[in-house]
């Protein structure tokens, strides 16, 4: 069992910046690849990013690309996603997810709202 929690979300005018963690516990170990998701309010999950914890690959959605930068910091076992130059269509809850061999997992949730 891997358990996924989630902040650092927040309200923040459009342009500017959040930096969103989400930390892991048990299983880590059986973690391959970490993804941010969004969903806006009634819209379906979207997703985000990703980064793969053994070779470092990452990606990103289109409408994020050159604005959020996913990283991760394995000693702590915590993925983390900078926005910067947030818009107001970036306002979701916003929620980890990590691939672990055969599972899949879900944080909370955070909540990111950008006021125009």
């Amino acid at each position: 069992q891997v358990q996924l929690v989630e902040s650092g979300g927040g309200l923040v005018q459009a342009g500017g910046s959040l930096r969103l963690s989400c930390s892991a516990s048990g299983r880590t170990s059986s973690m391959d690849y970490m993804y941010w998701y969004r969903q806006a309010p009634g819209k379906g999950r979207e997703y985000v990013a990703e980064i793969r914890r053994s070779d470092g690959h990452i990606d990103y959605a289109d409408s994020v690309k050159g604005r959020f930068t996913i990283s991760e910091d394995n000693a702590k076992n915590t993925v983390y996603l900078q926005m910067n130059n947030l818009k107001p269509d970036d306002t979701a809850v916003y929620y980890c997810n990590a691939d672990a061999v055969g599972a899949d997992y879900w944080g909370q949730g955070t909540q990111v709202t950008v006021s125009s």
